[in-house]
């Protein structure tokens, strides 16, 4: 229905006499009408303003991978950025370092009225000069400075110590240039972090387990864990917005309904964890301590993702303008990943295979590794590589073989007898599907949360990819 011209309106008659005059008046307001469209910048990327410079494929990747190692380092040693929070982080961050570059490249398009929420950013102003590698850097400055108020002094002079480095090494020799190209890069860093207090998650380091949540008492509903946390890892997080429409519409999976009965699919899930508890090989216990990635030991589970897109980058030498697609679409990726394995989690509440086992198979269960203080279905762990992996296999290909040395350096986990070894994969599918039966090894998830998230993450990542990246 057309709410502004009723249909009895539109319908009726012209009451006044046509002439020769009306005809000129009437084809002159419309001759006035087309031109006054024609001379109007429409809302679009597809006309940007021109700008002079090197366009930022002829950059190297230094600014975004020295920026993305920092923010690695700033997640793990800043208070209260678990897995959810740190994932938006990282989402954030990465779409900061793509909008400061993507004025300088040809073949892509901004994400602005394609990311919910964003309308509008800052522009570029057409005859002027940047330096896209200079907008990179003082971007990714900026918004760390917002998304981590917290972090501590050290971490705070890093910031400011890699900004000014990058600036040195990437300096023009016009000093108007180096500051208009900051400029820029500041402006799109401060316009982003204030559209991300509109997501429900801003601050979200404050209230990871807020006392205002009631947990859901019943047979096959969640119980705390052996860490003793009584309220579960931001049970709320669901409720924050994706970056894109497209992931908010998905329908949330149904597990298998509980049972305690031996012969139920269910009790069969729960029974292949505590059976490979009992026969976990040297390979499989690597593996499980591996991709653990505690909060406040490692960057979280979503950095290893971003990790990864960073030794992707090193490993294919990217220019700065892919090396800024990769880390927005990486970023979005968990992002999006860590809201609806969340929201799916806290509809359904599952039980882990530490209050199963023990209620149904062995009372004195001890499992491979303790049990992350939030339900069980589906593996967030799965979720997010998928995700991630889905759209590094878009911008890399199906057959990229890299070697994930995010833990090398680490101290040998001693109760376990494990060391930290470098991982080889053929490709980014293969490397999620490992990191999701690190989660059965460890005995935290069973092999319905795995599957259910790999699936679940793919589609994810699919939505990111069919976003209009390219012009």
């Amino acid at each position: 229905m057309n709410t502004h011209f009723p249909l009895s309106v539109r319908k009726r008659p012209i009451q006044t006499p046509y002439s020769e005059r009306s005809h000129w008046v009437l084809s002159g307001a419309l001759l006035l009408l087309t031109l006054l469209q024609a001379c109007r910048v429409q809302p679009s990327d597809d006309v940007r303003p021109t700008v002079s410079g090197k366009a930022a494929n002829q950059y190297s990747n230094d600014v975004a991978t020295k920026w993305a190692s920092l923010q690695l380092k700033i997640t793990k040693t800043t208070a209260g950025f678990t897995p959810p929070v740190a994932a938006r982080a990282y989402g954030y961050a990465g779409v900061t370092m793509y909008e400061a570059v993507v004025p300088g490249i040809d073949t892509r398009k901004s994400l602005v009225g394609q990311l919910q929420g964003l309308v509008s950013l800052p522009q570029v102003e057409s005859g002027k000069t940047y330096n896209w590698a200079l907008s990179a850097n003082a971007a990714q400055a900026a918004i760390l400075r917002s998304l981590y108020p917290t972090t501590n002094d050290a971490n705070k002079a890093t910031i400011d110590s890699l900004e000014t480095i990058l600036q040195s090494e990437f300096k023009e020799t016009d000093a108007t240039v180096n500051q208009q190209s900051a400029n820029f890069g500041k402006s799109i860093a401060n316009a982003l972090f204030e559209w991300s207090k509109t997501d429900g998650g801003d601050a979200g380091y404050t209230r990871n387990f807020p006392a205002s949540y009631v947990v859901p008492t019943g047979a096959g509903l969640w119980q705390p864990t052996e860490n003793g946390q009584k309220i579960p890892m931001q049970p709320y997080w669901g409720k924050v917005r994706t970056f894109v429409k497209a992931n908010d519409n998905m329908p949330v999976p149904h597990p298998l309904p509980y049972s305690t009965d031996v012969k139920s699919a269910f009790f069969g899930q729960y029974f292949d964890v505590y059976n490979k508890s009992q026969n976990l090989t040297q390979t499989e216990k690597e593996i499980a301590v591996w991709w653990a990635d505690n909060p406040g030991d490692t960057f979280t589970p979503p950095g290893h993702s971003y990790s990864i897109a960073r030794i992707a980058v090193l490993t294919d030498k990217a220019n700065l303008a892919k090396a800024v697609e990769t880390f927005a679409r990486t970023g979005i990726s968990v992002n999006d990943a860590f809201i609806l394995c969340w929201r799916c989690k806290f509809v359904y509440n599952n039980l882990r295979p530490y209050t199963y086992v023990r209620l149904a198979i062995d009372p004195n269960w001890i499992p491979f590794w303790p049990a992350p203080p939030f339900p069980g279905y589906p593996s967030g762990h799965a979720t997010q590589s998928s995700s991630s992996a889905t759209v590094l296999t878009a911008l890399y290909g199906n057959n990229f073989e890299f070697t994930d040395n995010s833990h090398i350096g680490r101290s040998k986990d001693v109760s376990r007898n494990v060391e930290f070894k470098a991982r080889t994969f053929k490709s980014f599918n293969e490397a999620a599907q490992e990191s999701a039966d690190s989660r059965f090894y460890g005995n935290i998830h069973t092999r319905q949360d795995n599957a259910t998230g790999l699936e679940e993450g793919k589609k994810i990542g699919a939505n990111i990819n069919a976003l209009a990246w390219q012009k």
